[in-house]
């Protein structure tokens, strides 16, 4: 296993600021989603991480940038460790997710589920 490259509040902030764009995922599964996405990322559920960095066609050394709910949860690991096994070379796991960006005093988007 590789080892796993982290990401902090502060990095984290200063790459949105930039305005750069980022492959930048919430990858919590539908279990646990609750709409929430820090500003500037898009929802790819760990489920098919690897299916959507391949139809993005993301280049296997660009960065991608995960995270989850929060420090105790898992997803955003498992996340890295599979698109690793795929060969991206450059992912980086925002640990402290929706918990921490919001402790920071940081805005939190609210996706609402379209309704069929």
């Amino acid at each position: 296993m590789s080892e796993l490259k982290l990401i902090t509040t502060e990095e984290l902030k200063a790459k949105l600021d930039s305005k750069e764009y980022l492959n930048f995922w919430n990858v919590l599964t539908d279990e646990y989603y609750n709409g929430e996405l820090i500003p500037g990322s898009i929802r790819v559920s760990l489920d098919v991480v690897g299916k959507t960095a391949k139809s993005l066609e993301i280049p296997k050394d660009k960065e991608i940038i995960v995270y989850c709910a929060g420090p105790s949860c898992p997803q955003s690991k498992t996340a890295q460790e599979k698109l690793n096994a795929l060969g991206y070379t450059n992912v980086h796991t925002y640990e402290g997710g929706i918990e921490e960006w919001r402790k920071a005093g940081y805005a939190i988007e609210k996706q609402f589920a379209e309704t069929a």
